[in-house]
């Protein structure tokens, strides 16, 4: 069960490892661009392309589906980048339903935690896997892995790197289940752990009178979506990648220095970031010298 990207690596995994994909669960086809064409899951492209029976429910409760899923037999149910399910899926197969979750639980439980690892300044994140149950992100654990992050990673960098390790760490899951070799482990409450929600439009927006750093892996957090924006001449400039200075910047938070040529530096409270690759509204993705050339400042 499975419909990003992030979920074909684990898929292919196992496929590749010579388990039998009893079937391929995924988001129903979409309308995307300017001529609203139904557009297939990234799953569901793989799964097609394999010859894997696929269901596309609308409603994870509709007794078809339920019969559907039943019919199938699975011995174990696995879900990378899904949706929550009702008690009714989860509970069905005789060896349960285990998730892939991009973080090291019981850190950053929610539907972000690729980004939130890395608005937060973390040095390391990971792959969990661990047994559904009611509560989300909250079943005993089976086994972890840990990723390390570099200073100057983005959320797709550590998307990609978690996405090749926890396909690997499901297979070895798997194996485990299949041989009844693992032990769980309870997951661990306290007022000390990190969040990881959801992150709505507002979340983006820049506020330039925040520390260099904060303001620095907010953006790379966010980049390449949903970006980190600001305002620039009235319109919005979306901003993916970027160095910073922690430096007296000499001008108001928000105000920027450019040559009009190679560099166009914005203010915060304590430092300057220098933005490397950027989106002006209406335009293309542009590094920022190709930006500032066609652009009066």
């Amino acid at each position: 069960m499975g419909t990003p990207d992030f979920a074909v690596a684990s898929l292919n995994a196992l496929f590749e490892a010579g388990y039998e994909i009893a079937g391929v669960i995924t988001a129903a086809d979409k309308p995307a661009g300017r001529g609203q064409k139904l557009q297939e899951s990234a799953v569901k492209k793989y799964a097609v392309e394999k010859g894997l029976i696929i269901l596309q429910p609308l409603k994870l409760k509709d007794p078809e589906f339920i019969e559907e899923l039943r019919a199938l037999k699975a011995d174990l149910q696995v879900v990378v980048a899904f949706r929550m399910l009702p008690e009714i899926v989860w509970n069905m197969p005789p060896k349960g339903t285990i998730n892939l979750h991009a973080s090291l639980l019981p850190q950053y439980r929610g539907a972000a935690p690729i980004n939130h690892a890395i608005i937060n300044g973390e040095t390391e994140s990971g792959a969990t896997t661990f047994f559904l149950k009611h509560e989300i992100d909250t079943g005993d654990i089976i086994f972890s892995e840990k990723v390390g992050i570099a200073e100057d990673d983005s959320a797709g960098d550590l998307h990609d790197h978690l996405m090749e390790a926890g396909a690997g760490l499901l297979v070895k899951t798997v194996k485990a289940i299949e041989e009844n070799n693992y032990k769980e482990q309870p997951q661990l409450f306290s007022d000390e752990l990190k969040h990881a929600p959801k992150i709505f439009k507002e979340f983006c927006e820049i506020d330039w009178n925040q520390p260099v750093k904060t303001i620095y892996n907010l953006i790379r957090g966010l980049s390449p979506y949903p970006t980190a924006f600001t305002s620039l001449n009235g319109k919005t400039i979306k901003i993916f990648k970027t160095t910073y200075e922690a430096a007296t910047p000499g001008i108001n938070p928000g105000e920027f220095l450019t040559d009009g040529k190679t560099f166009l530096k914005f203010a915060a409270r304590d430092g300057l970031i220098s933005l490397l690759d950027v989106q002006y509204e209406g335009k293309k993705r542009m590094m920022v010298d190709e930006f500032l050339r066609g652009m009066r400042l």
